[in-house]
């Protein structure tokens, strides 16, 4: 689901098949998104830089863009981290996904939203929805409009049932031009939580739906995992992919900690059951855990995009780092670098048959193909492909 046979032609200029011509391909981007959320520390830190930008292809900011962290006091907005996060992630041509307008956690909220009436609360929510998206809108691939609805309703309790489909209504008018993601976790990580099955969800997006017709929504998934259930998780991206509406994993990660743990996420609460195992069995599966998600999620077919969720801080990561404070790899930033490498087309190189045709089979991407040919000069062109998966070669004819 992420190759596509390739035909290139090589002809001359009147037309003719040319065969003997030597064609070399190398893929200069992959097409399908994989990424790493960040934070401001990596704005000072050289080694940070390099280890990130060599990889990854999209981010998510842990918590620059959040309303607590752009609006300590009301009426004093502060977009100096994020600004200059987005600005260095274009300047590394990263693409990045907007997190969060609206968090329904009431542990997540400026502080000066406790004590306002309901009245002033939609008035401050209004400003914030408009704020933050017309400042980025056109800079982001997505935005995050509200943030673990199906287990908390501090918006809800304050401005009722209808809030949060009106959220969304009032984000596609002011930005329409990208998809409005639900991000939710414990969808696809444990069937024990009732709160958010995948049912539960659609049922949330559909009266969302209802009220914003025209809005591009996707579905987001946190990704938070303990043991992973892989059945469980299939089964429930294929319900979700039902819908047609792009699906991410939008902050990847597994459980971390001196033993092995398993999460359990139910009720809106964490808790760890420690089985005891050293630090080594526990590194070895974490690493071996995510490596069974990550590969779950990528051939899975409706699955657009992942961003893992180990933003790294000197004094540790969320739940799980890729590195030590070196940055030299962990077990699993090695999983994450074996799987990058094998989701890449290796350089490919050939002869043209009798009719000036070569084929090969590519994962989807950017790719730079040179030709050249005894009877003239070497030619050089870069191919920016789809990822829709085709029944048919996608052709190219080249003059040379």
């Amino acid at each position: 689901v992420r190759k596509a046979k390739v035909r290139i032609q090589a002809i001359d200029k009147q037309g003719n098949p040319l065969s003997n011509a030597t064609i070399t391909i190398q893929q200069n981007k992959p097409g399908f998104p994989i990424g790493c959320a960040i934070n401001k520390n990596i704005l000072t830190n050289t080694p940070y830089q390099k280890w990130f930008t060599s990889r990854f292809t999209v981010t998510t900011f842990e918590n620059e863009m959040k309303w607590y962290s752009t609006e300590v006091s009301p009426g004093h907005e502060d977009y100096t981290s994020a600004d200059a996060l987005l600005s260095f992630a274009k300047q590394h041509n990263i693409a990045v996904r907007g997190h969060n307008v609206l968090w329904d956690d009431p542990k997540y909220q400026p502080g000066w939203l406790y004590s306002l009436s309901p009245a002033e609360l939609s008035n401050a929510v209004h400003k914030r929805i408009v704020s933050v998206m017309s400042r980025y809108k056109g800079q982001l691939i997505a935005w995050d409009v509200v943030n673990e609805n199906l287990h908390f309703s501090f918006f809800e309790s304050k401005l009722g049932n209808q809030a949060t489909p009106n959220f969304y209504r009032l984000a596609h008018a002011v930005d329409w031009s990208v998809p409005l993601f639900l991000n939710e976790y414990n969808t696809i990580e444990d069937s024990r939580d009732g709160a958010a099955t995948p049912a539960k969800y659609l049922q949330k997006l559909r009266q969302i739906q209802r009220l914003t017709r025209n809005a591009k929504m996707g579905i987001g998934l946190e990704s938070h995992f303990g043991t992973p259930n892989l059945a469980y998780m299939r089964a429930s991206l294929d319900k979700l992919g039902a819908t047609g509406l792009p699906i991410w994993l939008t902050e990847l990660d597994v459980l971390s900690g001196p033993n092995q743990s398993f999460y359990v996420g139910l009720f809106g609460f964490e808790a760890r059951v420690i089985t005891g195992l050293d630090h080594f069995d526990f590194y070895h599966f974490e690493a071996k855990y995510l490596e069974q998600i990550l590969m779950e999620a990528y051939s899975h077919p409706k699955v657009d995009g992942i961003v893992i969720w180990a933003a790294w801080k000197p004094q540790g990561c969320y739940r799980m780092c890729l590195t030590d404070n070196n940055f030299n790899n962990l077990a699993t930033g090695n999983v994450v670098d074996n799987l990058l490498r094998q989701w890449r087309s290796r350089a490919v190189s050939g002869l043209t048959d009798t009719r000036g045709f070569f084929e090969a089979t590519l994962f989807h991407g950017d790719y730079e193909i040179n030709i050249t040919h005894p009877s003239s000069s070497a030619h050089s062109f870069v191919v920016v492909s789809t990822n829709a998966s085709l029944q048919s070669p996608l052709t190219f004819q080249v003059s040379v």
